[in-house]
């Protein structure tokens, strides 16, 4: 029969790939298969619909690869894209042109997600599921990827038109308005709620290691409540929003599941329920493999890597003093700018590939000249750094080997850092063992900072809510570096204008003994909060509906 097309953009079909071990790869896209065979009345196991479902996962956002090797942090003051193409500032400068040419496509891609969803949720109960509690759950999957897919047109766009259950076919007449923020933030709460009452588990298992549990909604609730109390989406600073918000990341931290996971590195190489994963709240599956590895590691090394995306000195400057908890430019933080990389918390080690930071069993040089920084080469460091996060831990390896790279959608410590800052807003940051410092000082103590004589880890003893507030931004900055936070994180607090109008540094280090450092200007930034807070909707998609309005400032 003819194929069934739905869509509310021209979007290419993605063939549909597997999400678990236990779903099955697809031989065609399902939008070539009737509905009726997969939605089948007489397949009590749902396996078409099931495989159907799964493809909806394969539209979830990606942290690494996307763009074109690029890391969307490396469109922010905390790295540079390498630009094989010698047109310096060529990535950075698409966030700043007239169309943002990396992102513009996931408008297409997230409404065929929400078509899909809704594909889903119109005919699955046609399908006598069996048993029959699977049905409410895969009913609960579909709704809670439904929100999901609004919430990254929202950061993106703002509010966006809200279709509800409608499907709409390659040809249809489209002529929906947009939705404000808020009726769109909305919208995805009220999913979100919808879904959290069905029985799914509270957490992946081996089994379900990629789909949605209860944790997932619960984080993504989090996460959204977050972005809604922020000063983007709310100039008024209403108490409320930022009472939903620490509310939603509490009911995360009192289900007493999920835990911090002792080793930093190995957390983003986890193979299902290890004892590290019980930090992983949910996670989009990819095939194991290097590429990542070659595709961002030094390049002197015999393994071969491309050194893409490089952490900028801004970043570098970031991360505490292991001894102290201080930031580098506190007084009394023990920082040595003769061995600036000395004594650094463990998170700066592995995170950051720096001059003398082992790996295979050498030390990486980043100096001028050294075999991680050739000169008269265009493929070396732009900052004196490379990105060490998200790789094997080959330190001491002879070799590369497979690797397991998920993206990491949630994970505990960005929840303790949502209530930290929800709770910081909402009452300040309270006495020494109020709700605030003890997450900022369980996440300290897992990134090896020493506790200090008051046991704090760093923090002040007093800090007004102005302070706190900084020390918490700066900790997700650290905490969740290059995992997609940042580039939205200045958005939300409307920082952007500041940060993003400042030149991205790096480090030059000039071989001798001792070695000399010298504080460069690599790349510079701007950013016009007249209209680049929110993305310019795609030209085509105006064309198509009518009542769709653009952004201001956009042309």
């Amino acid at each position: 029969m003819k194929a069934i097309i739905y869509t509310l953009s021209i979007v290419v079909l993605m063939t549909l790939v597997t999400t678990s071990c236990k779903k099955e790869v697809e031989k065609v896209p399902f939008e070539r298969n009737d509905l009726d065979n997969i939605f089948d009345v007489s397949d009590s196991n749902a396996d078409q619909a099931k495989k159907y479902l799964y493809g909806i996962y394969t539209y979830l956002p990606e942290i690494y690869g996307r763009l074109n090797d690029g890391f969307l942090e490396s469109a922010t003051d905390d790295g540079v894209y390498i630009n094989f193409s010698n047109v310096t500032g060529s990535f950075r400068q698409n966030w700043v042109s007239s169309r943002n040419v990396f992102e513009e496509t996931l408008w297409a891609q997230n409404y065929e997600g929400i078509r899909r969803a809704n594909v889903f949720l119109a005919n699955i109960d046609k399908v006598p599921v069996q048993p029959a509690v699977l049905k409410p759950q895969m009913k609960a999957e579909a709704r809670f990827l439904r929100a999901y897919f609004y919430f990254e047109l929202l950061k993106r766009w703002g509010g966006v038109p809200v279709v509800n259950d409608a499907i709409y076919e390659f040809d249809s007449k489209i002529d929906i308005p947009r939705k404000t923020a808020g009726e769109t933030f909305d919208y995805i709460i009220s999913e979100l709620d919808a879904a959290f009452k069905d029985a799914l588990p509270l957490a992946q298992t081996d089994v379900t290691w990629g789909m949605v549990s209860r944790g997932g909604i619960m984080a993504l609730k989090s996460r959204a409540l977050l972005y809604k109390a922020s000063t983007l989406f709310n100039p008024g600073n209403s108490m409320e929003y930022w009472r939903e918000a620490a509310a939603a990341a509490k009911q995360i931290l009192d289900s007493n599941y999920y835990s911090l996971a002792t080793n930093y590195i190995t957390l983003f190489n986890s193979v299902r329920l290890t004892g590290t994963a019980r930090e992983i709240i949910f996670t989009k599956i990819k095939p194991v493999g290097t590429i990542l590895e070659t595709v961002n590691g030094p390049v002197g090394y015999v393994q071969g890597s491309g050194g893409a995306n490089n952490p900028s000195q801004n970043l570098v400057d970031a991360y505490l003093m292991k001894t102290t908890g201080k930031r580098i430019n506190e007084t009394g933080s023990g920082y040595d700018p003769a061995n600036p990389y000395l004594n650094r918390d463990d998170r700066f080690a592995a995170s950051i590939f720096y001059n003398g930071k082992s790996w295979f069993n050498r030390p990486v040089q980043t100096y001028e000249g050294g075999l991680d920084n050739p000169l008269n080469t265009q493929n070396r460091t732009r900052t004196g750094y490379y990105l060490r996060k998200f790789m094997g831990a080959f330190e001491t390896a002879s070799s590369i080997s497979n690797q397991t790279h998920n993206h990491i959608l949630f994970r505990l410590a960005e929840i303790m850092l949502n209530y930290a800052e929800a709770e910081n807003e909402l009452n300040g940051p309270g006495g020494t063992s109020s709700p605030v410092y003890q997450q900022l000082i369980n996440i300290r103590k897992r990134a090896g900072v020493t506790a200090g004589t008051n046991a704090l880890y760093g923090l002040p003893a007093a800090a007004t809510k102005d302070e706190m507030r900084e020390i918490i931004r700066n900790e997700r900055r650290i905490e969740l570096a290059f995992e997609e936070h940042r580039f939205w994180d200045i958005r939300r607090w409307k920082t952007a204008e500041t940060v993003m109008n400042q030149p991205v540094r790096g480090m030059k280090i000039t071989n001798g003994t001792p070695l000399t450092y010298t504080v460069f200007n690599v790349e510079s930034s701007m950013f016009d909060a007249s209209k680049m807070y929110f993305y310019p909707i795609p030209f085509s998609e105006i064309q198509r509906n009518p009542s769709l309005t653009q952004n201001p400032n956009w042309n």
